[in-house]
Order: structure tokens, then C-alpha cells, then sequence
């Protein structure tokens, strides 16, 4: 194990056994280390219920394809803990981490604390202390009281899109998520805001009121959309003809969109629309309609199959998934076969039933190592119920395996990003983390 697991799973247990959103906690970590809060290098700061990671992605790209360098801090990690923290471009090595988290360990002095919260306390004291021109800060849950948000007035921020997920700790209505996701707003701080329901606009548009934070919202303050083969964005300082971007699926649009009006949003005269056009095609983000090669899994396959890899996993991941599929379906006709585990904190049906006009072929497993992991027959019934047939595996492997015996297809492991670390990982032949990859609260 990695030094910096153990220490992870000690910190582990510091996790108060009722989660309480909160900002009290932080402010008595960064107060005892110094407030490394207040000595960061100009943020961004995103939020919203799907598309932040992709958001951040191209967002990071065309800053450092400006030979600028950027501090990046997301959740949650894949494979291993070290991909939430990017120090200047590169994620933070092993020895770094170890000695910053035993800081904040010693520093929090065995009081409760949430994962998320003492960990991103050490990303701050990280971020702190190594130059770099930008910061670029994902949300990890809500806004208003995520540990992110004591950043106190970044240079912009982004509201990505708004829908059901995490009701327990954000509230039941749109409305209510919404409010919550836009206590990321400062006041006089320009901020972003993609597509989304009008009465999560409305929501948001009110608190922006309150707090006087001016607003750049899809459709009204620019547009984004295909044509031709080509990204197209327009907004009040003009029109851009740009390359499509390099992550998959019509919804990357929007995602890209979000981004470059972040970048307009910035004013800084050394990212220009030569920097957002390469930042668009270098883009990566891991298990975003990601195209697996060359691995152990993929290696599996028959000729003429594709394995492809989604950590999408709630009702509105699902109808992108399925227009992205259909899409690429209308193109080759490739039969889909379905490998899907989920998680029993996400509606698994809401999720599933945009996709079950689509597959051909359903396998289910249940999620390795994962306590609340759906069971994977309980998974095939949720398909049978809705009129597709469906089968269970065992294990990661074991599904690929059966997915490769049938006729080649288009096999997508799909439904949570718990699992699509076990993905990653076999795929790569590397090991994973001891912590799981939850951005654990």
C-alpha cells in the first residue's frame, strides 16, 4: 500500500458518522493551516449536476495550450487519489501528497472531518504553495457549502447544467439544486451558465441578483451548437469557427461551449481563439464516452467489436448517453451490448430507461468491492421490467468476456464511476487505490 493510502485511510475514519453540509470544518482546518485559502493563484470555479469534469477539461486545455500553467483539483479520482490534485499540469507525485496530508492530519488534531473536506484542505495548502497562473476548482457536491467554496472571489465561475442528483443533501426540486449549485456566485465575479430548465435559470438568475454577480447564460448571452462538421460559438465579442472538440458525444458540445465563454469570461489577452481551438482537440477526460484500445479488456474482443467506457449515472447522464449512442449507431449500425453496474444511491431505472431501446444486449454485474454496489440480479430485473433481456456476469473481466463471446458489437461499460475505475484499471494492468474513488463527503 502507498503511504499516502494509509494515510487516507486513516483520515477515512475521521468521516462524522451523520454527513452535515457545512463550512465550519474548513474554516477551522485552513485557520489552523495558515489560511492557504487566501494566497491562491487566480480560480475558476465549476459546479453543476452533469458536465463539470468536461467543462474543466477543455477549460484547463485551452489555458495551457496558452503556455500558461494550471493548478486543477477534481473528484472524484479513478484509479488512483493523486488524479484529483494537478500541480502546473502535473498531477501531484507520491511523496508530496503523503507529507501535505500528515500536515493537515496533524493540523485537524483527530477532530471530525469529512474526507472531501480535510483532503481538499490539502489541495489549497498544495496550491498555495507552488506558482501557477490559474486555479480551476470542481465543485464536489451542491456549492453553497461544498469545501470548495472557500474560495472567496475567484476570477470566474461556471454552473454547467442542472438536474436531479443528490436530492438528500441539495433538496428535492430543481429549484432548490439550483439555488444551492449558484452559492458558488460572487459578487462583481462573471459567471457562466449552460443549458438547463428554465426554472433552474430563474433560481439561479435570482441569487445571482443578490449577490450581484453578472451572468453569461446559454442562449441568451451566447450559443454554442455543430455545423458543418465544425464548433460554432457566438457571443457579444463576436463569432468562433472552431474544430469539433475531442471528447465524444453531441452533449460535448454544450460542455465546450461552457468552457470557451469561461475563457472569454477571463479577458486574458493570451488565450485567444487559436489557444481555444487547440485546447478543444487536446482535451482528455477519462470515462466520458471514452474509447478503450490496446488494453487488457479491449484486448478480449473479437475483431469488429469497440469496448467503450461511461461513468455517467444519473437520469440526465442517461438520455446524453443514449443520444450519443444513437448517433453512433445511425452511422455504422453496430449492434450495442450493455455491461452496467450501478450504485444503490442512484435511480437505476431512471437511468437505464433511456438506453433500453437501444441494446441489443444487457449484462449486469455488481460493482467489485463496493458495499453499496446493486446487486447485479436485482440490476437485470430493473431491465427485464422494462421489456429488454438481460443477463448477469461476475467481475469486470468476467463480463467482457461474455459480451466478446456474442457477435461483434459496440460494448459499453456504463452506470457509475465506481466502476468505471475497476475499468480503468484492468484496462491499464495498474493497481487501484486503497480509498475508494467516491468523493466521499
Amino acid at each position: 500500500m502507498a503511504v499516502s493510502d494509509a494515510i487516507l485511510t486513516r483520515l477515512l475514519a475521521l468521516h462524522p458518522k451523520i454527513i452535515d453540509l457545512s463550512l465550519e470544518r474548513m474554516e477551522r482546518i485552513l485557520a489552523r493551516l495558515g489560511h492557504p485559502e487566501r494566497s491562491l493563484p487566480p480560480g475558476i470555479h465549476v459546479a453543476g449536476t452533469n458536465g463539470k469534469g468536461s467543462t474543466v477539461a477543455f477549460a484547463r486545455a485551452m489555458i495551457e495550450a496558452a503556455g500558461l500553467k494550471t493548478h486543477c483539483y477534481t473528484s472524484p479520482h479513478l484509479v488512483r487519489f493523486h488524479e484529483r490534485i494537478r500541480l502546473a499540469g502535473d498531477l501531484i507525485a507520491e511523496a508530496h501528497l503523503s507529507e501535505l496530508l500528515e500536515e493537515c492530519e496533524a493540523a485537524n488534531g483527530g477532530a471530525p472531518i469529512t474526507f472531501f473536506e480535510i483532503t481538499t484542505a490539502a489541495a489549497f495548502l498544495a496550491f498555495s504553495r507552488t506558482p501557477a497562473d490559474y486555479l480551476i476548482l470542481e465543485v464536489g457536491l451542491g456549492g453553497r457549502l461544498d469545501a470548495t467554496n472557500m474560495v472567496g472571489h475567484p476570477r470566474a465561475t461556471a454552473i454547467t447544467s442542472i438536474g436531479l442528483d443528490h436530492q438528500q443533501f441539495l433538496g428535492e426540486t430543481i429549484e432548490q439544486i439550483a439555488r444551492e449549485k449558484a452559492g458558488i456566485l460572487k459578487r462583481g465575479v462573471p459567471g457562466v451558465i449552460g443549458r438547463m430548465p428554465p426554472e433552474a435559470r430563474a433560481a439561479i438568475e435570482d441569487v445571482a441578483e443578490d449577490v450581484g454577480a453578472p451572468l453569461a447564460i446559454a442562449g441568451q448571452d451566447w450559443d454554442v451548437h455543430e455545423q458543418h462538421g465544425r464548433l460554432v460559438f457566438q457571443d457579444g465579442n463576436g463569432l468562433l469557427d472552431l474544430p469539433l472538440p475531442a471528447l465524444r458525444g453531441g452533449h460535448q458540445i454544450n460542455n465546450a461551449g461552457n468552457a470557451i465563454a469561461l475563457m472569454r469570461a477571463l479577458a486574458d489577452s493570451r488565450i485567444g481563439e487559436d489557444e481555444i481551438a487547440r485546447g478543444l482537440e487536446t482535451a482528455r477526460w477519462p470515462a466520458r464516452l471514452q474509447r478503450l484500445k490496446g488494453g487488457h479488456l479491449s484486448g478480449l474482443l473479437p475483431q469488429g467489436s469497440e469496448l467503450w467506457l461511461d461513468g455517467g449515472h444519473n437520469a440526465d447522464a442517461g438520455v446524453v448517453l443514449a443520444e450519443a449512442l444513437a448517433a453512433m449507431a445511425r452511422r455504422d449500425g453496430k449492434p450495442l451490448t450493455l455491461i452496467w453496474g450501478m450504485l444503490n444511491t442512484k435511480d437505476a431505472s431512471q437511468f437505464f430507461r433511456p438506453l433500453a431501446t437501444l441494446a441489443q444486449r444487457v449484462i449486469t454485474l455488481t460493482i467489485p468491492g463496493e458495499p453499496n454496489a446493486i446487486p447485479a440480479e436485482d440490476l437485470a430485473a430493473t431491465v427485464r421490467h422494462l421489456g429488454v433481456t438481460a443477463e448477469t456476469a461476475e467481475g469486470v473481466e468476467n463480463a467482457v468476456r461474455q459480451a466478446a463471446a456474442g457477435p461483434a458489437s459496440r460494448i459499453l461499460i456504463c452506470g457509475s464511476l465506481y466502476l468505471a475505475g475497476h475499468v480503468l484499471a484492468a484496462e491499464e494492468g495498474t493497481e487501484m487505490s486503497a480509498v475508494s474513488g467516491v468523493a466521499r463527503r
